[in-house]
């Protein structure tokens, strides 16, 4: 709704035709839309055609039956494959502004003697490098990541709940990995996410990682899931657990304010990280490589 009172206007694509009465024709008119903007309303669609919202989200159920696109809250995104992610050397340097945000204001819920589980992720990766210089609690995580960012910290107790090494993120799975989580509590877990949903909830690519993190979650009375935007809004292929099990998501200033309000009138509590230099002068350098990785 613009200052006036006026509804914005529908994408070109819609303008341009009248209502389409055909089903097929109109959804190739929802698809031709979604090339001009990546996230159609489904009420905007619904007031172009002059159909139900029904009408609509059954339009939006089978073009992503077909792979056309994907369905969000309150509307439809261009198609993003659920079942990949991308590989991890892509991720490590993706959004680093946006993780470097999310991490510093993650690292203010941490109090100095808290025992953390930190789970497997680029961005907890991050965090970890961000905790504060006066912190010297204890670390319960299955990512080596992690571990390796930790290493110097000699007040910092660190503890891997190893198992199978996933390559990439290095991150730890399987049965003595969940045995280790399920004999070890914390105060507060820090979550990494393949997509964080206001109606499916929290979700990730790797299947055989979600019996971990619902054992984090169970073990830690504050569950903190760190998502950048490009994750609010969107299902990955496993699903974790409800949002009603999560304390609070952290993500960046570039989310999209809708699916924000969307997540907190599910009653989850949302903190938004302001992008902006690091106030400590730090500059925004890549992680530092891996050993045997590339300079």
């Amino acid at each position: 709704m613009t200052a006036d009172g006026i509804p914005p206007d529908p994408p070109a694509m819609l303008r341009e035709s009248a209502a389409a009465p055909i089903p097929m024709e109109r959804r190739l008119e929802i698809l031709a839309a979604m090339r001009e903007r990546p996230l159609l309303r489904a009420d905007e669609i619904a007031d172009h055609f002059g159909v139900s919202g029904e009408t609509v989200r059954r339009d939006f159920l089978a073009l992503e039956r077909e792979g056309l696109l994907h369905r969000v809250y309150g509307g439809a995104t261009r198609a993003v494959p659920r079942t990949l992610e991308p590989p991890f050397a892509e991720r490590r340097v993706q959004h680093l502004e946006r993780k470097r945000a999310m991490a510093r204001l993650a690292a203010t819920l941490v109090e100095p003697t808290d025992t953390l589980i930190l789970d497997v992720g680029t961005s907890i990766a991050e965090l970890a490098r961000q905790l504060p210089s006066d912190y010297h609690g204890r670390v319960l995580t299955t990512s080596l990541e992690v571990a390796v960012a930790l290493a110097d910290r000699p007040r910092v107790e660190v503890l891997v709940a190893g198992g199978r090494v996933r390559p990439g993120d290095l991150a730890c799975s399987g049965p003595s990995t969940i045995q280790m989580l399920a004999d070890h509590f914390a105060d507060k877990a820090f979550l990494g996410s393949g997509g964080v949903h206001p109606e499916v909830g929290l979700t990730d690519f790797h299947v055989d990682e979600v019996a971990c993190r619902r054992m984090m979650i169970a073990h830690a009375p504050l569950r903190f899931v760190l998502a950048d935007g490009s994750k609010l809004g969107q299902v990955a292929v496993a699903r974790v657990c409800s949002l009603d099990q999560l304390t609070a998501v952290v993500t960046d200033g570039g989310a999209d304010p809708a699916i924000v309000a969307a997540l907190e009138q599910q009653g989850l509590a949302v903190r938004v990280a302001p992008l902006g230099p690091d106030p400590s002068g730090a500059t925004d350098r890549p992680p530092p490589p891996r050993a045997g990785e590339g300079r």
